[in-house]
């Protein structure tokens, strides 16, 4: 059986929908932040291909490039926007006016890079960007890819997500630092849907090795269950493919990369995971300023008990 029968097989569009819509006749708009402790472990790239593979389903797909100051979706993709999102907090253009449509099936808001923090723009720019959101309504999956680490930004934008995808490497530090990314996120809320993909994985032996360590420790420690979404082997095909700024799903379908995502993208569409639609898209803008508004206030807080 070859790779393109393979994937109608794995991804069939049945357990996408019911992913993704509710019982009722509205479309909801699923939110999957991927997130990782620390940077350079292949985020981006998994963000930008996942994106791919889910549309190729037959689902509309939109990725959000949340690490702003050092966007990246773009680069990937080879794509040098002519606008993004500081014209939209700035008031200067409207969401779908920066809304890029890529010959890969997806589209994307690439980041502002004047603006390295979501968390410190004014009341009118905050307006501008939940009004914004408020216009899209015709996705069935948006991608978050947030920058590294754990800061308030990071933090902000994994906790109003329905899926928070955390992407390591076998290295200890990346496990130890995805680890990290996961107490934090349960410190908020242990009620968070927490997945994990292992990058770069030598085989699969250890692909499973590594997802096992960080689900004991994460259900040890933390009391959370942590899913294991599957690996990605290390292959020459996706260096090639960052270099030559085409996404490798595509570039290189028949790559074991390729072939690991196709698995990941059927165990991610087959999870039933919850719905917060409350307000759909504009919803989640909310509670991500409502999050780090009150993050502030704590941090203040602290600060004045020191004094």
């Amino acid at each position: 059986m070859d790779q393109a029968a393979n994937l109608r097989k794995l991804t069939d569009p049945n357990p996408a929908l019911k992913l993704v819509q509710a019982p009722s006749a509205a479309k909801k708009t699923k939110i999957i932040a991927i997130a990782s402790g620390k940077g350079g472990v292949g985020k981006s790239t998994v963000s930008v291909n996942l994106a791919i593979a889910i549309a190729k389903t037959g689902l509309k797909v939109l990725i959000f490039d949340g690490d702003l100051g050092l966007a990246n979706v773009n680069v990937l993709l080879g794509i040098i926007p002519k606008y993004n999102l500081y014209h939209v907090v700035k008031g200067h253009k409207s969401l779908k006016d920066i809304i890029i449509s890529t010959p890969e099936g997806v589209d994307i808001i690439a980041g502002a890079s004047g603006y390295s923090q979501l968390a410190n723009l004014n009341e009118t720019q905050r307006t501008n960007l939940i009004k914004g959101f408020s216009d899209l309504d015709r996705y069935d999956v948006m991608i978050i890819d947030t920058g590294a680490g754990i800061s308030s930004n990071v933090i902000g934008l994994v906790m109003p997500a329905d899926e928070v995808v955390v992407v390591t490497t076998p290295e200890p530090t990346s496990i130890t630092d995805s680890y990290g990314l996961i107490k934090s996120i349960v410190s908020q809320s242990k009620d968070k849907n927490l997945k994990i993909i292992v990058n770069r994985v030598r085989s699969a032996i250890e692909g499973k090795k590594v997802a096992d360590r960080v689900i004991d420790i994460s259900g040890q420690f933390l009391e959370v269950q942590v899913e294991n979404l599957g690996f990605i082997f290390q292959d020459e095909e996706v260096e090639k493919s960052i270099r030559e700024q085409k996404p490798f799903f595509l570039n290189s379908p028949r790559s074991k990369a390729a072939a690991c995502l196709t698995r990941i993208t059927h165990n991610l569409l087959q999870t039933e995971g919850s719905f917060d639609d409350e307000e759909g898209l504009t919803g989640f803008f909310k509670k991500f300023f409502s999050f780090v508004d009150f993050k502030e206030k704590e941090f203040d807080k602290q600060n004045s008990e020191e004094e």
